[in-house]
């Protein structure tokens, strides 16, 4: 089964050992360039893709002359700041040679953990997708001290894939899978397919092997619990070679991590089962029966609303008898959502002072409770 193909957004990360050579610290063009022509096939082929993309510590520290080996924190965040304009640059180049835009976009740890930024994030990525441009994703390194980094971008990359609700989760590497124990090792054995993270395969977590990466097994396998959680499968593969994508699609030796649900089942699961409501929104009946149908919740069909609330916070939606109809992730603040609830969307601008998203609650970010389904 080719599950690369079938994927209708897919994140993939790139290592700095793949894309910088690490003698003369300078970008890998002919790799670069055999990466964007498959990224662009996909794109043919109806996908969504984000990038993640690792490199700017690895170009920006030869550039300023930094010493070889482990750096200071101080000294990482100013060759990532040299660093992030030639990777943005490289990036650019490189796709808009086929006809692609692409946009730089720099996160933080608290982007994809605080709810407010989180959706913020998310509705930037959303634009830029449905505007045909490729996010380029990196962590903010030139701000973002060592209590708030992700310290890698595999982890960073499963953020984003659950943040998006991506359907896979390629993982660039210096190694093309997941072995029983260190690959030059006798009687390691490759795994080529994992349905579960069991401790059996937590051990088989290895330390990292790149001399310019941050990453390793173990990294890997951390993404790999955050990308299933969220209903993304996830594949590590080697990036050593041209075309790495082309080769995924092509059957090439790789590990899949398969998910069991999808990214939407995932979602709503996670906010039927897991998030305690901040308030309440009741609905009238016009409301509660397109609820059923499967459509958003809007201003117009809230008749009261109880709690204080914020954007992005989880409430309940409930009928005026008190029957809890579903919930969901509110789009608006509970003072904002008293100012709008029965009114129509085209006067959200002029009540707010500022054009706000026409639905309460979007169908995406909505779970009907049990009884309602």
């Amino acid at each position: 089964m080719d599950r690369l193909k079938k994927a209708r957004r897919i994140v993939v990360k790139i290592g700095s050992a793949l894309l910088v050579d690490q003698k003369t610290g300078t970008i890998k063009a002919s790799w670069l360039a055999s990466l964007a022509d498959d990224v662009a096939d996909l794109r043919v082929s109806g996908a969504e893709v984000i990038l993640v993309s690792s490199g700017a510590i690895a170009l920006g520290r030869r550039t300023l002359g930094l010493p070889k080996g482990k750096l200071e924190l101080a000294q990482s965040q100013a060759a990532a700041a040299v660093g992030q304009i030639a990777l943005a640059q490289a990036w650019s180049e490189v796709l808009r040679a086929r006809n692609i835009v692409a946009a730089q976009v720099l996160v933080t740890l608290n982007d994809t953990e605080e709810r407010r930024r989180h959706l913020n994030a998310r509705a930037t990525l959303s634009t830029l997708l449905g505007q045909g441009a490729i996010p380029v994703i990196n962590e903010n390194d030139t701000v973002a001290t060592s209590e708030i980094r992700y310290g890698d971008n595999d982890r960073l990359a499963a953020r984003v894939a659950s943040m998006m609700s991506a359907d896979c989760l390629v993982l660039l590497s210096d190694i093309d899978g997941l072995y029983s124990a260190p690959p030059n090792k006798k009687g390691a054995t490759f795994i080529p397919e994992v349905k579960a993270i069991t401790p059996e395969i937590e051990a088989m977590a290895g330390k990292p092997v790149s001399g310019v990466g941050s990453g390793g097994m173990i990294t890997k396998i951390d993404a790999a619990k955050i990308a299933l959680g969220a209903g993304c499968s996830m594949v590590i593969a080697s990036g050593h070679v041209e075309h790495p994508l082309k080769r995924i699609h092509n059957g090439e030796r790789v590990t899949w991590f398969l998910a069991e649900a999808s990214p939407l089942q995932a979602r709503k699961r996670w906010i039927a089962g897991t998030l305690q409501p901040s308030g309440r929104l009741v609905v009238d009946d016009g409301a509660r029966s397109a609820l059923l149908k499967g459509k958003s919740l809007l201003p117009a069909g809230v008749r009261g609303i109880s709690g204080t609330f914020a954007r992005g916070d989880t409430v309940s939606v409930v009928t005026e008898a008190g029957l809890e109809v579903a919930r969901g992730l509110v789009a608006y603040d509970s003072g904002d959502a008293r100012r709008i609830m029965g009114k129509k969307t085209s006067v959200i601008e002029k009540e707010l002072g500022l054009a706000g998203r026409d639905e309460i609650i979007h169908r995406d970010d909505l779970v009907l409770m049990t009884g309602e389904r």
